[in-house]
């Protein structure tokens, strides 16, 4: 589980499709201490939870590996990924850290389009489109997770809202690369999808 709260970002210094293209093998320089990344640890990559292979350090970064499968590739953007690439990373939830954000699964449900880019005094607006199939599980007021960023639902109409975005979250993840055209990972509030199970139910 992780909280949407962005921690690093990571660069891709290495991308190596296997299996057919079926699998691809990434290689993400970080800021964390390598003695804390085991094997088997989870680690978001643009809000989708990934399995640490392998880790180590080179030039004075770490590094760790990671295998992206056939779905990850059809489901999100991991499929347009590449050397040079740059991804909000978060480490999985500890019991006792502060919950800053919102709970996140790291099981991105789709992709979100970005329709337009306002940039206003202090703070970034963002229009966005997704599925209808998502669409219906986002609210004004509500929170939702952008390539593993946790976010506050500003508008919604039909299938599309939009995000309000302040200067530290600009700075602190990719939101401040953003352009309109741009795809990201989106996944909608587990309370959500659990309230629409309920009322489905019914």
């Amino acid at each position: 589980m992780f909280t949407g709260i962005v921690t690093d970002i990571g660069e891709i210094v290495s991308f190596t499709p296997t299996a057919q293209g079926q699998l691809h093998r990434l290689r993400i320089a970080c800021r964390y201490d390598q003695s804390t990344i085991a094997d088997g640890a989870s680690i978001a990559c643009n809000g989708v939870c990934l399995t640490v292979v392998a880790s180590g350090t080179a030039d004075g970064k770490t590094w760790f590996d990671v295998d992206a499968a056939a779905e990850t590739l059809g489901m999100t953007t991991a499929k347009h990924w590449g050397q040079g690439g740059r991804l909000n990373l978060e480490r999985a939830l500890k019991i006792g850290d502060e919950l800053g954000g919102h709970i996140v699964a790291g099981h991105a449900d789709g992709i979100a389009t970005l329709r337009s880019r306002e940039d206003l005094p202090d703070m970034a607006r963002f229009e966005l489109s997704t599925t209808r199939e998502l669409a219906r599980f986002i609210a004004t007021k509500g929170s939702i997770t952008l390539d593993g960023v946790s976010l506050t639902v500003n508008t919604v109409k039909d299938v599309s809202f939009s995000v309000l975005i302040i200067p530290h979250t600009l700075t602190v993840t990719t939101i401040g690369d953003w352009k309109a055209g741009d795809e990201v990972n989106i996944e909608v509030d587990l309370m959500a999808r659990y309230a629409a199970r309920l009322t489905e139910m019914k």
